[in-house]
């Protein structure tokens, strides 16, 4: 018999109630549960869901904004040894009933808020069977449950799943993230050797759980034992507040969010800026424009990059708070679990010359959920391939120059343009199309499309806005639509998306000039 003991480790949550019972684990809203409180309201609806069964290894999706529902369901899905199946609440219905169908998920459970729309994802697929999360004066049930007396799991084993998250690649197909609990656990202890680790830590979260960036603050909340403040959404004013009144100590954003802080803080007129408590600003999801990190720099924010991707459990490089100023605009050097190289053209790159970002640890997952080809794909002799391009300095430390080469990043989250592109061809009046992103001021970049209608076809740009619409979410849907007599391909007629850009400016030159 194999021994498994370096691979167990006590129930991270029970832990903590034993630990330090009384301390708090998680506020939302008016709410605030201690660790002894949020375990026992895991453990209840742990054995609700087990009532309904929900057992080992069973794929349990969850539709939910961020709150206590979420919360408890990812604990009580830990004691039960199932595995979470977290689904972005900014999909379109036809979005979300695929990746139900591709992870063949078991049950589907939401909050009160996404009722209606699990309902009709039921609907369209009768055999997940259905739960209601309910959350009344802090006590979080599975609607019309029983409770079914099974034992809940003491030990967590470091080599299962503890979720699949699903994350489009660059050709735009989403594939389904194995995440597991090593893969948590690594993650945490590099974070916590980089960043330092205080028992009085309060780390905001308002970031969406559904993400690995989010759903990472939970897991590190337990395996450190220390707070939470969960906002359902990113509102600045509200987020600046939790700052001065609720000792916040570490946040995780992207650099939109920052942005739409600081004006927040300046329409305020506060001139001291954030208490010495905010010891540590994440800030993620792609290159930071520089003059936002020498604002904030100025303003003794203490900023401190980072880069990572879902499939190496949210932080993989970080950089160290000492080297915030002299190391202004890299991302840092690896967490210590963490190994990186940069690749190009099959050989190890030199320092200061750009590449692809290769990743390697155990805080990287092991592929993607019933993907045997995308994983083969990526992972090579245990090294991931981000598909990212960057560069490490003479020091070790890395710069990030793009993500992947045609990934848009609006407002923190990625739209890869082949996806959009394949819901634009699917009108009947569209013979070919492209997509690429647009600086915007406001979401950092948002997509745009560019169209050529099929011959003899009348195509208006109004009906392809609705189209795309009903096939995609907001954040993916172009903001603008341009009907163009040809699209630049290379000689061998593959789309050259890097041309657009151009293309754009050729149009509005013409425009002008018929003005």
């Amino acid at each position: 018999m194999t021994d498994r003991t370096e691979t167990l480790l006590p129930n991270w949550l029970r832990r903590c109630a034993e630990n330090r019972p009384d301390h708090l684990a998680v506020s939302c809203g008016s709410v605030r549960l201690s660790f002894a409180e949020l375990d026992f309201q895991a453990s209840r609806l742990a054995r609700q869901l087990a009532s309904i069964g929900v057992q080992e290894g069973s794929r349990v999706a969850l539709l939910a904004a961020n709150g206590l529902e979420f919360v408890a369901c990812v604990h009580a899905l830990t004691s039960l040894g199932a595995i979470l199946v977290p689904l972005n609440i900014r999909l379109s219905r036809e979005e979300l009933r695929w990746q139900l169908s591709d992870i063949q998920a078991a049950f589907l459970l939401s909050d009160q808020r996404y009722a209606e729309v699990a309902a009709a994802l039921h609907m369209a697929l009768p055999g997940i069977q259905p739960g209601l999360l309910l959350s009344e004066a802090g006590e979080v049930r599975l609607q019309d449950a029983a409770s079914l007396d099974v034992p809940l799991r003491t030990l967590i084993d470091l080599t299962a799943t503890q979720a699949i998250i699903y994350t489009s690649g660059t050709t735009g197909q989403p594939k389904g993230v194995i995440i597991t609990y090593g893969m948590q656990w690594w993650n945490a202890l590099g974070s916590a050797l980089n960043l330092g680790h205080r028992p009085d830590d309060c780390w905001l979260a308002c970031m969406p759980l559904f993400h690995i960036g989010g759903l990472s603050i939970l897991m590190r909340s337990v395996i450190y034992t220390i707070s939470i403040s969960l906002h359902e959404r990113f509102d600045a004013v509200a987020v600046n507040r939790a700052i001065q009144e609720d000792n916040v100590s570490i946040i995780s954003v992207v650099a939109v969010m920052l942005q739409r802080m600081l004006s927040a803080l300046d329409a305020s007129q506060n001139e001291q800026g954030y208490p010495a408590t905010l010891r540590c600003v994440l800030l993620g999801g792609g290159p930071a424009p520089r003059p936002l990190l020498e604002d904030c720099a100025r303003r003794g924010i203490p900023v401190v990059q980072t880069y990572g991707l879902t499939e190496s459990c949210s932080q993989a490089v970080t950089l160290a708070p000492a080297d915030a100023l002299r190391k202004l605009g890299s991302a840092g050097r690896p967490l210590l679990p963490v190994q990186i190289r940069i690749m190009q053209d099959g050989r190890i790159a030199a320092a200061n010359e750009a590449g692809v970002i290769y990743l390697k640890g155990p805080s990287i997952t092991p592929g993607y959920a019933n993907r045997p080809e995308a994983t083969a794909k990526v992972m090579h002799e245990d090294w991931l391939s981000t598909g990212d391009m960057g560069y490490l300095d003479e020091d070790g430390y890395l710069y990030v120059l793009d993500r992947r080469t045609d990934l848009i990043i609006s407002g923190g989250e990625n739209v890869y343009p082949a996806e959009v592109e394949s819901v634009l061809l699917a009108h009947p009046a569209v013979e070919e199309a492209g997509v690429c992103g647009r600086e915007d001021s406001q979401w950092g970049q948002i997509p745009i499309a560019f169209v050529r209608p099929r011959h003899g076809c009348k195509l208006h740009v109004e009906e392809l806005q609705v189209h795309a619409a009903q096939h995609l979410a907001r954040y993916k849907q172009p903001r603008a639509i341009y009907l163009v007599e040809e699209l630049p391909r290379n000689s061998s007629g593959k789309l050259l998306r890097r041309e657009l850009p151009h293309l754009l400016k050729q149009l509005t030159l013409a425009q002008q000039g018929k003005s």
